[in-house]
């Protein structure tokens, strides 16, 4: 990225139906981590986001609290703006997707695109509810995917496939309100030409830079073939379709051009009205160009709207004649204690009333969030890990540097000391410094938090090697250098560390006898030696345990909810679920035959079950029962076949290579050479278990398993999925 070309980072808009919860921050903390660091490199950036106010989810949950919309999303609003500023989220702009700018600014666009000839209307089936007497838009109405047969909302197949669902599509739908069928009837609305925009976006996407997981994903959505978009709704809360009082343009319109309108509200506040121009309508896009070239527009989104940020929203832009996105950033999913995130079923951590209200340091989760694991993968949130993590890297690293450093200071000096910064100590400054930056460009925020927390463990090191205690009674002008280093250590990692942990990293920046914000201060300044005899104060404790009894307090909150949950819903924890699942009891067994018989011939194991290790009988086996808690302990993504390759050892046996949607495949060992030519299966996509123990069978290691169906009469086939879904993607 050029470092004068104007920058605009968004994070995708909260709905303003409902509380805060961790999987909301996934985003939300990176995306201020970015920022600040961009700003300690001297980039002018813009912070933008709002409340997504428009929708039926929002319309729904208003007529459920027996309230207006607007009243809803006010109450909400003001919550998630709180939670942000709680937690060190400080945008620029934070307005709502009901502003009267979006609502203009929407108009603006739509017109635009009616106007180039890329809008048109069209008589198509709505469902319609007899009983309640109206049309039933998105969550209005439920029934049965067209796609994968699974039971889907209006707009969306949320419980299967995930493809986004036109009007008229379900299958049996019925009205969500009064729970009745309902019935198709014909009505006229308005449709975005996206086929138009075919090979437009198959050359942005190849300029089109973020995470992989964001924009491959688009590729694989283009490449399957696209469909205009139908974008009005039967609804009186939204924003007016022009020329059509009676609908609304649809949510996932108008709530992406919330980032324009919010990026003019902060123009018109800080008196520069025009200035919102730089970013959104540059010289790229007048001139009509496929990519951006002057201005950074970076999106900070989670991975289940990558769809519409990679697809919709640039085909949006380029038919009205807007500057196009340079950034797609997708997080990945979040899971509360290893179980899928859900909150009917109680899988969930509320920010406010969780973390916040118990007295849990924002900063402590900005740390968790950012270096539990890579952006784009899988984060799992536990209230142990969490305590682990603080314990281990906070306290024990982190807060131990801070606090033994500059008490020993303060005790035997009261200043800093006189001396010169080691050679080696500004090297290795620069070096981290320079990988940690390097880290952010790529979205790599474990990256970043590792690399800071290696010049704390150096520090540490330092600290320790040179023995200061004991030199301090022999040399005490040598022990002030020692110590003069140790603070400018202290000092580098708390200005590389502040956007992870802005407010406690404000505490050591006046504990080091700095006055201002150390928000405000460049990566540069870790490496400006420090001004001897600045007076120290006596320094306090930054990072403090987390105990065993407040954490087993969480656990048993969190314990309840899902046991209420599950009450709510019909089952108890005690209840039990049924699967076939008596096959996995002797997968088990004969993995640890194998391993005490890899040498074995085929002939030698013909009753070992290898045949069985990746698949299902069918028939009259015994049902053993589990819990539903068990259940959900089985993580089964979807994966593609890479390459199969025969064992020598085995007949029976191929060692696979699986794309899960890691950052390498993953080597399995499955028993079903008998049934598919290796050429069948190089290509095929699969339902592949994550997490059980790896194995060896035959001497091959195996990281998972693959799953297939054995009707117990010779018929063996591979659970696969019935749409072209990403590697990774969770089967649920």
């Amino acid at each position: 990225m050029t470092q004068n070309k104007p920058m605009i980072v968004t994070c995708g808009l909260p709905y303003a139906n409902g509380m805060a919860h961790i999987g909301h921050l996934r985003t939300y903390i990176p995306a201020d981590i970015y920022v600040r660091s961009q700003r300690k490199r001297g980039r002018d950036v813009v912070f933008i986001c709002g409340s997504d106010t428009h929708g039926t989810p929002v319309v729904v949950n208003a007529e459920q609290e027996k309230m207006t919309p607007k009243e809803l999303v006010t109450i909400y609003h003001d919550h998630f703006l709180n939670i942000f500023t709680k937690m060190g989220v400080h945008f620029d702009a934070f307005g709502t997707t009901d502003d009267v700018e979006n609502h203009n600014r929407t108009k603006d666009i739509v017109q635009k695109l009616m106007d180039n000839g890329y809008v048109y209307p069209k008589t198509i089936e709505i469902a319609y509810c007899p009983s309640c007497d109206r049309f039933l838009p998105d969550r209005y109405v439920e029934g049965t995917c067209p796609h994968c047969s699974a039971i889907a909302r209006g707009d969306e197949c949320d419980q299967g496939c995930g493809k986004p669902l036109e009007p008229g599509e379900l299958i049996a739908p019925r009205c969500t309100v009064c729970k009745n069928p309902a019935e198709y009837k014909k009505q006229e609305h308005y449709f975005f030409k996206l086929t138009e925009f075919d090979s437009f976006l198959k050359e942005y996407l190849e300029t089109l830079r973020g995470t992989d997981n964001a924009v491959n994903y688009a590729k694989g959505w283009v490449t399957q073939g696209l469909e205009d978009w139908c974008i009005t709704r039967n609804l009186d809360w939204g924003v007016s379709f022009p020329g059509k009082e009676d609908l609304v343009v649809y949510v996932w319109v108008d709530a992406p051009i919330g980032y324009i309108a919010f990026t003019e509200e902060w123009a018109k506040k800080t008196g520069q009205p025009d200035a919102w121009k730089k970013f959104w309508q540059n010289a790229s896009a007048k001139s009509g160009a496929v990519s951006n070239t002057d201005s950074d527009i970076v999106h900070f989104i989670g991975g289940d709207i990558v769809y519409h940020h990679c697809i919709f929203w640039p085909a949006m832009l380029k038919g009205s004649g807007y500057s196009l996105p340079t950034d797609v950033v997708a997080s990945g999913m979040v899971k509360i204690e290893d179980r899928k995130f859900s909150k009917s079923r109680g899988y969930v951590v509320w920010v406010g009333d969780d973390y916040l209200k118990h007295g849990f340091h924002p900063d402590l989760l900005r740390y968790y969030l950012s270096s539990y694991t890579s952006h784009t993968k899988e984060l799992n949130y536990s209230w142990k890990m969490l305590q682990e993590k603080i314990n281990a890297e906070l306290v024990a690293v982190l807060g131990n540097l801070f606090y033994r450093t500059l008490l020993f200071a303060y005790k035997n000096f009261g200043e800093v000391p006189d001396g010169t910064v080691n050679l080696e100590i500004l090297d290795k400054i620069r070096d981290i410094t320079t990988a940690s930056v390097a880290a952010l460009e790529e979205y790599e925020f474990k990256k970043y938090t590792d690399t800071v927390m290696e010049l704390a463990s150096y520090a540490n090191t330092y600290f320790q090697s040179n023995e200061p205690w004991a030199l301090i009674k022999t040399d005490k002008e040598k022990c002030g250098n020692v110590v003069y280093n140790c603070l400018q250590l202290v000092k580098a990692v708390a200005v590389l560390f502040e956007p992870v942990a802005p407010a406690k990293m404000q505490e050591a920046w006046t504990q080091l006898g700095f006055s201002g914000e150390i928000s405000e201060t460049g990566y540069d300044e870790a490496l400006v030696p420090l001004v001897p005899r600045t007076k120290l104060t006596q320094p306090a404790i930054l990072f403090e345990k987390l105990e065993d009894d407040k954490i087993a307090e969480m656990e048993q909150i969190a314990n309840d909810r899902v046991t209420a949950a599950l009450e709510k819903a019909g089952l108890k924890r005690e209840e039990k679920t049924t699967v076939k699942d008596e096959k996995k009891k002797d997968n088990k067994a004969d993995s640890k035959k194998d391993n005490k018989t890899d040498a074995k011939t085929d002939k030698e194991n013909k009753k070992d079950g290898n045949k069985k290790m990746d698949t299902h009988d069918a028939g009259t086996e015994a049902i053993v029962e589990i819990s539903i808690d068990d259940f959900f302990k089985t993580q089964i993504k979807v994966g593609k076949i890479l390459s199969a390759e025969t064992i020598e050892k085995s007949t029976k046996l191929y060692k696979i290579m699986v794309d899960v949607g890691e950052e390498s495949p993953r080597q399995i060992v499955s028993g079903i050479r008998a049934y598919y030519e290796i050429d069948q299966l190089v290509g095929k996509k699969v339902c592949v278990v994550m997490n059980l123990k790896p194995a060896k069978l035959c001497g091959v290691q195996s990281q998972g398993m693959i799953l297939a169906a054995d009707d117990g009469d010779g018929k063996v086939s591979l659970l696969t999925p019935d749409q072209d879904l990403k590697p990774g993607s969770d089967v649920c």
